[in-house]
Order: C-alpha cells, then structure tokens, then sequence
C-alpha cells in the first residue's frame, strides 16, 4: 500500500519563479493497484513520482509505503522497495558491463548481498530464463555489453531489472515515449504482462491517452499541481480519448493533442 498525504512541493520558493508544483496531493494506492496518470505540461506528473523516491524534498506532507513513513528517508533508503523506468532507455543499465552483469546488480538490489561480479551457475541459469521471457534473444547475448544493445532492448532490460526481484512500488515515467510506435507497443505488452504476474502496484505516467486507458484499473488526471479526478470502474471503461480531450477542453479550452501531452 501507497498512500501520499497531503503534499506539497514549491520549487524557487520566494523568487519570482516560485512555482507550486503539487498542491496538496492525497493519494492512496491499494496492492496491486495499476494506476495511471495523464495529465499537460507542467501538471505535476514527474514531480509526483520524484516525491515519492525522494528525489526531492516536500515543504509539507507526508508518503507511506506499506504503512511505513519514509517521509524523512533519503532515496537511497527508498530504492529498497522501488523500481523506476524513465523515458531515456540509456539509463536503468550499465552500458559497459554484460546483460549478465547487470541482471547480477538488480538481483542484488534490496539485499545485503555484497558487490561481486562473479556469477553462480544457478545465478546465469535464472537471469538466461528471466531474460528469455522478453521474447528479444538476449538470452543467447548474455555475455554481450548492454551499449550494444537497441534502446527497445535496454528498455526491456531495464524493467526486468527493475521487476526481477518485485518491488513493492514500479514507477514508470513515460518509459516508452523514446520508443518507435511498434516497440512501444511490445514493451507496453511486457510491461503489463509483467506487473500482472507479479501483482506489483503501479504508477506509470503516460503521454499516450489510449495506453492511459487500456492498460491497469485506475487512471488520474492531473492539471497544475493537483489530482482533479480518478477514473476507475465502470466510467473508466466506458471512456474514450475523445472523453479525456473534451474533460481537458472545459478546463482550458480547446486544446491540441499535442498541448495535452
């Protein structure tokens, strides 16, 4: 369980930039929750996901995970029961050391297990079988360096890192939106596969409406720093991108695709 408490974020506070981020966020996400969050430039949306690895500090507020107060914890201290993927598929994996190797380091994660870059026979046999289910071949590349791989296949790498040893929360922040349209589609398919066989609770912002949709059991949308609804149920179903395009039109007029995301 998730749960945000009144939160809120001000960034060049007291300036004449001073911008109000998040305004009094309440969120609560149940286990095995798979939320997803649309929302135009400047709503908020990676803020939020930011407030909840602590990547950045709060003026006030409190974040719970599994009915723990990590309010006051650092990120570091955060990362033990958090898995992220950004939009940027460089990032999440070393580029320098093998698919063996940095399937080693995400085994490793939340763990007192020491850095070592020695690999049991077990160990190679789980991450070959991990990364087989990726439907990429990189089971038959382990030893290859992850720089020579494609952004669609460290992307894939990258969310099984960050799902193999299953994360008490997944945050995922528009990480296909690097993606061409026929790999972001594949991954979005991994991804929810992935997330349902693990039950793991999610939050995975979007800037595809259809994908905001489709995909988990609840959806936010946010505009300036706030939550301005959760569609979930029987109208979430029901909605249609024209829905979401005609909700944002009453609150800003008429409005561009690309404005929206």
């Amino acid at each position: 369980m998730i749960e945000i408490k009144n939160c809120n974020v001000t960034f060049n506070a007291n300036t004449i930039n001073e911008n109000k981020a998040l305004k009094d966020i309440t969120l609560k996400l149940e286990d095995g929750d798979f939320v997803t969050v649309i929302g135009s430039n400047g709503a908020g949306k990676s803020t939020l996901l930011n407030v909840i690895c602590g990547n950045i500090s709060i003026d006030s507020g409190e974040v719970f995970i599994d009915n723990e107060n990590v309010t006051k914890c650092k990120e570091h201290q955060r990362a033990k029961f958090i898995g992220r993927l950004s939009q940027d598929p460089l990032k999440g994996t070393a580029p320098h050391m093998t698919i063996e190797e940095n399937c080693l380091l995400a085994y490793g994660r939340g763990t007192n297990r020491k850095l070592r870059f020695s690999i049991s026979k077990e160990e190679s046999k789980l991450f070959h079988d991990q990364c087989a289910k990726l439907n990429l071949g990189l089971e038959n590349r382990m030893k290859a360096e992850v720089g020579l791989l494609s952004g669609g296949q460290r992307q894939a790498l990258t969310l099984l890192m960050a799902t193999m040893i299953p994360p008490h929360l997944l945050l995922l922040d528009e990480h296909t939106a690097a993606l061409d349209p026929k790999t972001a589609e594949n991954i979005m398919k991994l991804t929810d596969d992935i997330i349902q066989e693990n039950k793991i609770t999610t939050l995975m912002i979007t800037h595809n409406i259809d994908h905001a949709l489709k995909y988990g059991n609840k959806t936010i949308i946010m505009n300036e720093g706030r939550i301005l609804d959760i569609i979930e149920g029987e109208k979430r179903s029901l909605m249609t991108k024209e829905d979401v395009m005609k909700y944002y039109e009453k609150i800003h007029g008429v409005l561009s695709d690309k404005q929206i995301l």
